[in-house]
């Protein structure tokens, strides 16, 4: 017996305790430095509960175990539920300060019937026998102007038409003038985005011309919340605005929404993605985004009444009692997830859809995609990247973002590697600390 290559050991912030999390055998304990000493060097005596948890393994066993889990994941990988985006056009009436689109072609066209039929043919073909939905993506879907909204219009029907569920990313601003379309199909959630308090979000987010957006954008969730939509409040995060986070947190507790069954809230690290943003010196990396927000909430703990950061499997652990199952793939590209738009392209997900070169082929005017491309997304997993397989924090992290790792290191069998240790470090004493 040896200690698990899948224990993953170190101290909780602020304290004295230490903790091991093992997501092959799907246990985490909290440790004395006594307990940590006899698992890392002196395992020959440590107690028989190290070797029932799966803390201390037969290695030969112990790779069985894991095969079998690869086996167990893939399988219900290949049943789950398909996300579809579909991006009706790359135009927008804001002018986001960070936004990563904005180098791309965006021709002013209207949505025609003949992409839409093209799009759901895909869906009938591609995807036949999953179950799937559809995500509205933009530029921003939710334009003014009636000839873009009647063109728009089609593709509702057809959502209904074929009983899929809808869900939308908007910035929000035209939300009022679409809820007749809304209405004729079954929304499973509408994304909005809201930066900080009005200041600073007006600063961030405003509308072409400079014109601020924030109070609009407000009355429109209040309204979508009323009418029972599902509203996944979203705030991207970067140096500029991170100490407006608690500001935020206490405007929407005092609206009334984080006590409402319809609402819930994302954190997004602002990042590059495709080319140099204007203010890199705005970005933090992952673990530092996480290293400012254990910060904050220490100092605000108001902050987790609006959001409660995942720090890894920490939050799951804490809500759940268990430890979810472990993840050896976390790029859901051609898998779970694909991406399309009106010009009639195929993507593999959102952070490719639209990018020259990104293409995996056309579902308008001929079907015709590239096998080996998508093959190639498909493959990507923690057991097929190299430098993932000796890595103990594999089974939480699953390879990292595909887009991000290609962009970085020029192909897709590289990782995006995720600080596991740190936001384990920070999240577990932030929810089990004393």
């Amino acid at each position: 017996m040896q200690p698990s290559r899948f224990n993953i050991i170190s101290r909780l912030n602020d304290s004295r305790d230490f903790f091991v999390v093992n997501l092959l055998s799907g246990q985490a304990d909290l440790l004395s430095e006594e307990e940590v000493i006899f698992l890392e060097r002196n395992f020959e005596k440590a107690p028989t509960e190290f070797l029932e948890k799966g803390y201390l393994a037969d290695p030969a066993r112990e790779m069985q175990q894991y095969h079998l889990r690869y086996i167990d994941f893939i399988e219900k990988r290949d049943q789950e539920e398909v996300q579809v985006f579909f991006v009706p056009t790359y135009q927008c009436n804001f002018a986001c300060s960070y936004c990563y689109q904005s180098e791309y072609s965006a021709p002013p066209e209207n949505l025609s019937p003949e992409i839409v039929d093209a799009f759901f043919s895909f869906l009938h073909t591609r995807l036949r026998g999953r179950k799937k939905y559809i995500t509205l993506f933009g530029g921003e879907p939710f334009l003014n102007g009636k000839s873009y909204k009647a063109s728009l219009a089609y593709f509702f029907e057809k959502c209904a038409e074929n009983s899929l569920e809808l869900a939308v990313v908007t910035n929000g601003y035209h939300l009022d003038q679409y809820f007749d379309l809304l209405s004729q199909v079954k929304v499973r959630e509408i994304q909005v985005t809201l930066d900080g308090p009005e200041q600073i979000h007006d600063r961030r987010r405003p509308r072409k011309g400079g014109r601020h957006s924030f109070k609009k954008i407000v009355e429109n969730v209040d309204q979508c919340l009323a009418l029972g939509y599902s509203i996944n409040l979203r705030a991207v995060i970067d140096r500029e605005n991170m100490a407006e986070l608690p500001a935020l947190a206490r405007f929407a507790i005092e609206k009334g929404w984080t006590g409402l069954p319809n609402f819930k809230t994302q954190l997004g690290r602002n990042y590059e993605l495709h080319y140099c943003q204007d203010a890199r010196n705005r970005l933090y990396s992952r673990v530092e985004l996480y290293q400012e927000l254990y910060r904050l909430i220490k100092d605000h703990p108001e902050i987790l009444e609006f959001h409660k950061p995942a720090f890894s499997v920490a939050k799951f652990l804490s809500e759940n009692g268990s430890l979810p199952d472990p993840l050896f793939d976390s790029c859901p590209a051609c898998k779970s997830e694909w991406a399309l738009d009106y010009s009639g392209n195929v993507y593999s997900c959102t952070a490719t859809v639209g990018k020259p070169g990104e293409e995996l082929g056309t579902f308008f005017p001929e079907l015709k995609l590239n096998e080996t491309a998508i093959s190639a997304w498909q493959e990507r997993d923690s057991l097929h990247i190299d430098k993932c397989a000796e890595c103990s924090l594999q089974l939480a992290c699953g390879g990292g973002c595909g887009s991000v790792a290609k962009n970085r290191h020029g192909h897709l069998l590289a990782p995006d590697c995720r600080p596991v240790k740190e936001l384990l470090e920070m999240g577990l004493d932030l929810y089990f600390g004393k």
